[in-house]
């Protein structure tokens, strides 16, 4: 047994996986590195408004956090097909994919807009009972509303760009979006070229133009490139029942994985944002931050998915198992450096983002927490979208589930509202399940049975790689 494992591991050929990791990692990375600056920057110029604005903004991002749990389990299940059919060379079952999973992403989005449009005192009040922070709040979320159709389409776009390795056009696009964002904060905040200072109300604004740069950039490139997936409407549409029946069943895993946690997550702010004024603030700002590292970690989650999902796509399920161990791994390594760094330079970022004092050295507890644990979160994370990207959307759903509600809710609910534990006993008790989970990851990396392909090259290799994995 020990010479075959060294056997497979001198066959693996590391230049070109490394060569195509970085390919696709990086331009990703970038991208979503840049959004989140974005994000960082917003809360850097709203802070010289005060900490209460900083809060205020901090929680209206755990409403657009809910929205995206909310339709990312159709960006996944999407995923899943395009780069499965990318493997495959079906670029019919990609656009078919791609306009089932838009028609999903643009339903929730008119849900949400809608709710920040014409309810946004019921989602502040929700989210604290500060008054002071709820009524800043209510200002921004009036106006962002209506960027959120312009943002979720572009993530849809996005996506399957991503996949079908189209993956400067969406880079460009970021770019251009963050630009002209961090500019029209700059005019509309605080009263620039002969604008009247609008405060929050003028980062919602900016927020809302970026997204529509963002989706006009990509349209153009898109076009410009003759880069068809995303113009063939015709296509999108040409759903039988067979296809909406397997689409739905490799979805609906995902779905209920990412809109049950989103709604953990909710608890969770619920019972954070019943904190002091300092700890929302510092909260805030640690969400942004932590964005940053996720923003990161999603290069190496994406290419999981194309990577692996596109040779289980064409049959080469071997080699998809191989390239599935070394990215978990090299995940974690990356991440654990990215963490160290942002440790390194934690003062002068978080006082740059209004946080002073006592709020100072709650965010510095807040980030050396989360240190620790995101390494095995993020590592939880790139097992979950590789195992959704070879077609197996139940075992990490389950798992995490099962932990958030009969683990992570009650023990935070407990230190929260029943013993009324610190701050830090609170934000600890949301990590408190992760070597759990990622132990459970990494017995079911090694076993092979989350390789379920959808093509037909894939199945057709499927019952050779269970023989020699054992599983039959």
């Amino acid at each position: 047994m020990t010479e075959r494992c060294l056997e497979i591991k001198e066959k693996f050929e590391w230049k070109p996986f490394l060569c195509s990791l970085c390919a696709i990692v990086f331009p990703i990375a970038a991208q979503n590195l840049l959004a989140t600056t974005s994000t960082m920057i917003d809360t850097m110029m709203v802070a010289s408004l005060g900490e209460l604005s900083v809060g205020a903004l901090g929680l209206c991002s755990q409403y657009s956090n809910l929205m995206f749990s909310s339709y990312f389990g159709f960006v996944a299940g999407g995923m899943l097909f395009y780069a499965q059919y990318w493997g495959a060379k079906d670029d019919r079952g990609i656009e078919r994919a791609y306009g089932l999973t838009l028609t999903c992403m643009m339903t929730v989005a008119f849900i949400f807009g809608s709710m920040a449009i014409f309810a946004p005192n019921l989602i502040m009040k929700l989210y604290t009972d500060k008054t002071a922070i709820q009524e800043i709040g209510v200002e921004y979320l009036r106006i962002v509303g209506f960027a959120y159709i312009l943002q979720i389409f572009s993530m849809a776009s996005s996506s399957l760009l991503r996949t079908t390795e189209k993956i400067k056009i969406p880079m460009i696009a970021t770019i251009a979006g963050v630009a002209s964002n961090i500019f029209l904060n700059w005019v509309f905040i605080f009263g620039n070229l002969g604008i009247p200072a609008l405060g929050i109300r003028g980062a919602a604004i900016a927020t809302l133009i970026a997204a529509f740069i963002n989706v006009a950039i990509t349209l153009f490139l898109s076009l410009k490139a003759n880069y068809t997936y995303l113009f063939h409407v015709k296509n999108h549409f040409s759903w039988n029942k067979n296809f909406v029946r397997t689409y739905f069943v490799k979805c609906f895993p995902i779905l209920m994985n990412e809109i049950l946690i989103g709604v953990g997550n909710m608890v969770i702010n619920i019972t954070l944002g019943r904190q002091n004024e300092k700890v929302i603030a510092a909260i805030a700002v640690f969400r942004t931050l932590e964005g940053l590292i996720i923003g990161f970690f999603a290069g190496f989650s994406n290419a999981g998915s194309i990577l692996v999902g596109s040779c289980i796509g064409a049959g080469e399920l071997r080699k998809a198992y191989e390239r599935a161990k070394r990215l978990v791994y090299l995940c974690s390594g990356v991440i654990l450096l990215v963490n160290v760094i942002l440790l390194i330079l934690h003062n002068p970022i978080l006082r740059s983002m209004s946080l002073h004092d006592e709020s100072l050295n709650i965010g510095t507890v807040l980030l050396s927490i989360f240190a620790v644990v995101s390494v095995i979160r993020m590592g939880f994370w790139i097992h979950n979208d590789t195992f959704r990207a070879s077609g197996e959307t139940v075992y990490g759903t389950v798992l995490e589930l099962s932990c958030m509600y009969f683990v992570v809710l009650p023990c935070v609910i407990l230190s929260g509202f029943i013993f009324k534990l610190p701050y830090w006993a609170v934000f600890t008790a949301c990590y408190i399940d992760e070597p759990f989970r990622y132990f459970m990851m990494q017995r079911h990396l090694y076993s092979g049975k989350w390789v379920k392909p959808v093509t037909e090259q894939g199945k057709a290799a499927l019952p050779a790689f269970q023989k020699e994995m054992g599983i039959i």
